[in-house]
């Protein structure tokens, strides 16, 4: 009789979980990308979902359309994850065609992906081409305001998607995008069950780490990358200075370097110095060990690449800011495309540099510092004053750099749970980063040769060792978050089928109508058998009594 009464329990609820379709209804592009990802082929459906300009006050009633791309192919349904990328600064297909560990781990976890645009980056523009005019357009583009629009996109999606009600949410991000991952689940955990932050500086803020520890690794990396390397980068600075001094040598210095337009002062040179500092510290960034096209396309360990042109020690003077040129030239024009080099681009298109230079002099204020000692920069402390007064002449705004620690908790979030913060110790933003456990929950994974996120990429036959185990890691804590979710919102599953071994799984049972079926024939039998035995047994009936006798007898 127990049995009956479990699967009776159990039809319905499996009835339940197998009435699912994905409502593809709304208006989408397919879009076929190609990857380096084995047999699975990114592909993946653009929405547009309607947002609140404003999430935090009622004086501004304006919406936009936030763009996510939706990939469904995988998907279950029935309860199965919903694997959510928090989108950085910049165009969300970028992101999501260099996500791959999303893509690997769709199939085996059955999930759907969804890849979030953040707001005022890509077509997510809340004033359209009006968006950057005026703080009373751009003042919304805030973290706080990306965090909701997410919240409100999954809590949509698990809404109206059949099968997606109980769908565990786990967020990935990558450096801002990492950052927005780890504050999402610190923000949202009723929404988001966990997060892999990757490459995610959170404590890059106020006095949480020293201001010189960022261009300390950048340094270190050219520095095992080639003899000299390092050296002559900081010898630069100061041939730059001296060439810089005149009109002519200006143009020495522009003909030298190939750039594509004159040095007109002193002001263009301060700008090609922050330039060079920038390429750097990029190529840090991006050192991995196979050829890459994540800012730039780019070969195998860019940094020994470049550092091959600047490895005799005697370069002094114009020999010296020709292999400065000649290691430019590995970055800007790998492809052998480029004629020149243009000193306002730091990176792809794919990424605004203008956007995130407003949210940096608003609430993303990282100090960074330089003493030409233990780097291979400048001397450049910090300067706040210096930093506001910039910020106040080009955006109109003041910065607030304690903001993020009082809105995020700083170093003090152990309170928060199920997050992965993952660091590679080639990527400057480390120095910012969670690198030792502060929980059973909040756990730091390191790896020694990774650049910025290089776990989020896809697998490649050149991986170092050290990401592989990383990202295994990863998955065993993301399956666990996984059961622990559904272990208090899929008790109907959970509670019945105690073991999923053998035939009695709960994948199987999804994926079998058939047996549903055969259990309504089992339970019919059990019926039938059990109404003839009653029939046949010999025993002396009861007398009738009436209705009001009943109530007679229940009341004495």
């Amino acid at each position: 009789m127990e049995a009956i009464v479990v699967l009776l329990f159990l039809v319905p609820c499996l009835l339940a979980y197998d009435n699912l379709q994905l409502d593809t209804n709304l208006e989408s592009n397919a879009v076929n990308v190609p990857y380096g990802l084995g047999k699975i082929e990114v592909k993946y459906k653009t929405f547009y979902f309607e947002e609140a300009v404003d999430h935090f006050s009622y004086a501004n009633s304006d919406t936009f359309k936030l763009r996510y791309l939706l990939a469904d192919q995988f998907w279950a349904g029935n309860g199965a994850p919903i694997f959510l990328y928090t989108g950085n600064e910049g165009d969300i297909t970028w992101f999501c065609n260099n996500t791959g560990l999303m893509w690997e781990w769709a199939p085996d976890f059955k999930a759907l992906l969804v890849f979030a645009e953040h707001r005022y980056y890509g077509k997510s523009m809340p004033y359209g081409d009006e968006s950057y005019k005026g703080l009373e357009h751009l003042g919304y583009l805030t973290s706080e305001q990306a965090l909701a629009d997410f919240a409100a996109l999954i809590t949509h999606l698990k809404a109206t998607l059949p099968g997606a009600a109980t769908s565990p949410v786990i967020a990935f991000g990558g450096s801002y995008g990492g950052m927005l991952t780890a504050w999402m689940r610190m923000k949202y955990p009723h929404i988001v069950a966990g997060g892999l932050a990757a490459s995610a500086p959170i404590w890059e803020f106020g006095d949480l780490v020293p201001c010189g520890k960022f261009n300390e690794i950048v340094s270190k990396d050219f520095e095992k990358s080639g003899p000299n390397c390092a050296q002559n980068i900081r010898k630069s600075w100061p041939a730059i200075s001296k060439m810089a001094a005149t009109e002519q040598g200006r143009k020495s210095l522009a003909k030298v370097l190939r750039l594509c337009d004159p040095l007109k002062g002193q002001k263009d040179v301060d700008d090609l110095k922050g330039w060079l500092m920038n390429i750097w510290t990029n190529l840090a960034m991006v050192d991995y060990p196979y050829a890459a096209s994540f800012l730039e396309p780019l070969p195998a360990w860019p940094i020994r690449a470049v550092c091959s042109h600047m490895t005799r020690s005697d370069l002094e003077g114009e020999d010296l800011l020709a292999s400065v040129a000649d290691a430019l030239n590995v970055y800007f024009n790998y492809t052998g495309g480029t004629q020149c080099f243009n000193a306002s681009q730091q990176s792809t298109s794919s990424m605004s540099d203008v956007g995130w230079d407003f949210q940096a002099c608003t609430e993303m204020v990282m100090p960074l510092c330089s003493d030409g000692v233990h780097d291979m920069f400048e001397p450049g402390p910090w300067n706040y004053s210096h930093y506001a007064a910039v910020c106040k002449e080009k955006w109109g705004v003041t910065p607030r750099p304690n903001w993020i620690q009082e809105q995020y908790g700083g170093r003090n979030i152990t309170s928060a749970s199920n997050i992965i913060f993952s660091n590679g110790l080639l990527d400057p933003w480390s120095a910012g980063g969670v690198k030792i456990s502060l929980a059973e929950t909040l756990v730091a994974i390191v790896i020694p040769e990774g650049a910025h996120h290089l776990d989020l990429r896809a697998s490649n036959p050149a991986d170092p060792h050290s990401v592989i185990v990383a990202r295994h890691e990863e998955k065993q804590l993301v399956r666990h978050w996984i059961q622990q979710h559904d272990q208090h919102h899929r008790p109907c599953l959970d509670n019945v089928l105690a073991s999923r071994k053998g035939w009695l799984r709960t994948g199987d049972m999804i994926s079998s109508p058939g047996i549903i079926i055969l259990m309504i024939v089992v339970v019919a039998i059990f019926l039938t058998i059990g109404l003839l035995l009653r029939s046949n047994r010999s025993h002396k009936p009861m007398p009738p009594y009436s209705i009001n006798e009943k109530a007679e007898t229940a009341l004495s």
